[in-house]
Formats: structure tokens, sequence, C-alpha cells
């Protein structure tokens, strides 16, 4: 089965699975966490100048790539690696985080005058198209 095949519906501990057998099979091994960390905020840098040119008031160069989803799945797969190599399992991570974010803000956002309909909402079906 293709790597491409394996990714369409993944679950996390299975991202992580699929990442690791693509390191050990076509990139020998994983960089240093301290390279990924690099590597990270570069991938960090490319999602943030294509937020700003699709929905900031920046204009894109003719020669921009702006593939949003592109760059995130970058940013996924380098989180990935770290996660891999620093022994941290996503799925258990997410769940702890999860649990922390609805116990400290069960209400904090529900509360929060500032958090209005913003011109630049988009529905859930716009979002899922993107």
């Amino acid at each position: 089965m293709e790597a491409t095949d394996k990714a369409k519906q993944t679950t996390l501990d299975e991202l992580q699975q699929l990442v690791d057998e693509w390191i050990r099979t076509y990139g020998v091994r994983y960089f240093d966490p301290l390279t990924n960390m690099a590597i990270l905020t570069e991938e960090t840098g490319e999602v943030a100048r294509v937020m700003a040119r699709l929905y900031g008031e920046q204009s894109a160069k003719a020669s921009d790539h702006l593939d949003l989803a592109d760059e995130l799945a970058d940013l996924l797969w380098v989180l990935t690696c770290i996660a891999n190599q620093c022994g941290i399992n996503l799925q258990e991570a997410l769940e702890k985080n999860l649990q922390k974010k609805t116990s400290r803000d069960a209400t904090r956002h529900l509360n929060n005058s500032k958090l209005t309909a913003h011109p630049i909402d988009t529905t859930e079906e716009q979002t899922i198209k993107q």
C-alpha cells in the first residue's frame, strides 16, 4: 500500500507510525530535535506567509505558492517527527490537553464579550472546502 493511501483516514497513532516508517525507509534517520525545531519554525513562517496573502492585507506575488493545506501538512509532518523522536504519543497528549482546556476554559470564551461574530468567520462548509 502506498504512503498516500495510508494517509487518507489516519488516526494520530497511525500518523506517528506512518511518519516513522517513512523516515526509516526514505529519510535514513530523524534530524536532531533542534534541527526539527528550526524546520518547524520555518514551516510556521510559510503558513504565516500564505495566511497573510489569502486572509490578510498583503497581496500575493506571481511566484507565490499559496497552498495552505500543503503548508499545514508540512507543519503536521515536522510536529509528528518531533513527537516521535521525543517519545510523545500525540493521541494521549491531545486528549490530556483537551481535558485541560475544557476544565480551564469551560466558560471563559462563552463569557468573553470580545468574541462576537467576526467578518472573516467562515461556515463549516467553507472551511471544509479549503
